[in-house]
């Protein structure tokens, strides 16, 4: 949501100011996280069986597709489908996933027994000296499986020089997308995920559930942010962002360097989550600290009907962006719009959501992707009004073959957000 010159991201917002936190507040804060514990001990991590059949999954679709292999970057797609934790640099460590037979892992020489760490299917290794050319290893890789004159996918987030150094490296293969075969597997959530984020969901509402009641008037949103992020990690969850937008700041959806205070009368907006196993929460509460005004009530209900519509209309075969277009319509018929203008600001009715906080595809006018078993998406139909106040609530459902089921139940009423 921000505009190109400033983009950064919600954990990168609130990762400085929560280093701030008195230490007062941490003080007062130790005997009540003595009475919260670790919920997530009995999770179970997504197991060697269940990234196989992974990869059989993407194997079965590049087929379908006519892709002969694709290649992965570090980030979530590579822990998705070999286990491999490893981050980007200028030094190429990549997945080749072939169309038949175990993927190849490519990394520099003095990298391989860390990246052998963390991998978790069964793959060749190949290996890259300082003097030469990974894409070239990668190249060697495909022409030994008979690939090199195949269709090759690149996955979505790999950069521009992977995917310009293969090109040169098999001149005789055809560069496409990877669309079709990653967010093929991806999108559709397994019950073993779906339990992970479920997990994460129940954590992020606990640690909601003790924040709330801590939140007095004279505190930052930094304050608050630092509080939610300690219960979480009590709780057993790994935080992933911890945003809380008071007042005004609450109209702009994604916050303001501005700092502003509780005080009687104010919006408390806040979005946070958290990570358990490596899949994600994404929960959003308002509420008001002290008296609410009529306007701020009105508001509030009209995004809650906004959810529960959003969350009607989820159904299996309706096109994702239909789930929007009902929501549009809602707020038009209030009196805001035409589409995502309001007077104020607004944004899509929700994204995707599973090892990454956002995944494709997006709950957004247009977007054709039909809805089917196994994919989870947040409801989060915002309305903000600048200079006055904003509200979102943001919770996740995942759908079922009889519809969409929530991972957290919205909240009742304005004075009872958790």
């Amino acid at each position: 949501m921000f505009p190109t010159a400033f983009r950064p991201s919600r954990r990168a917002l609130l990762g400085g100011g929560a280093a701030l936190l008195t230490a007062a507040i941490v003080r007062a804060a130790e005997p009540d996280l003595a009475g919260l514990s670790d919920m997530t001990a009995g999770a179970i991590p997504i197991g060697v069986a269940e990234r196989q059949a992974r990869l059989a999954r993407a194997q079965a679709l590049m087929r379908a597709s006519g892709i002969g292999a694709v290649l992965i970057e570090p980030g979530s797609s590579l822990i998705y489908f070999t286990g491999v934790r490893w981050g980007r640099s200028e030094r190429l460590t990549a997945a080749v996933l072939p169309v038949d037979g175990d993927p190849c892992i490519v990394t520099p020489f003095f990298e391989e027994p860390s990246v052998r760490q963390t991998l978790a299917v069964p793959a060749e290794v190949r290996v890259w000296q300082e003097d030469e050319d990974p894409l070239k290893i990668v190249a060697g890789f495909l022409r030994d499986r008979k690939l090199a004159a195949h269709t090759i996918g690149i996955e979505e987030s790999a950069r521009f020089f992977a995917f310009d150094g293969l090109a040169r490296a098999v001149p005789g293969a055809t560069l496409v997308s990877a669309n079709p075969v990653v967010r093929g597997c991806r999108m559709i959530k397994t019950p073993a995920e779906i339990a992970l984020m479920q997990l994460a969901t129940d954590v992020t509402i606990a640690a909601y559930r003790w924040t709330f009641p801590r939140v007095v008037a004279g505190m930052t949103g930094t304050e608050i942010g630092a509080l939610m992020n300690a219960a979480t990690r009590r709780l057993g969850g790994d935080p992933e962002f911890a945003l809380a937008l008071i007042g005004p700041a609450a109209a702009l959806p994604h916050g303001s360097r501005e700092v502003i205070r509780v005080a009687d009368g104010q919006v408390v907006l806040m979005d946070c989550g958290c990570t358990v196993q490596g899949y994600q929460s994404d929960v959003s509460r308002t509420w008001v600290h002290g008296r609410a005004s009529a306007e701020q009530r009105r508001v509030w209900e009209q995004v809650r009907a906004a959810q529960a519509l959003a969350f009607r209309t989820a159904r299996i075969g309706v096109a994702a962006g239909a789930v929007d277009d009902a929501v549009r319509a809602h707020y038009e018929r209030l009196g805001y719009g035409p589409g995502y203008r309001l007077p104020g600001l607004s944004h899509r009715t929700g994204h995707g959501i599973g090892m990454d906080g956002h995944e494709p595809v997006n709950l957004v006018h247009g977007e054709p992707t039909t809805l089917a078993p196994g994919m989870c998406f947040s409801d989060e139909p915002g309305l903000y009004l600048p200079g006055k106040f904003g509200v979102r609530l943001e919770d996740c459902f995942h759908m079922n073959p009889s519809g969409p089921a929530w991972f957290s139940t919205p909240p009742e009423s304005l004075e009872r957000p958790v």
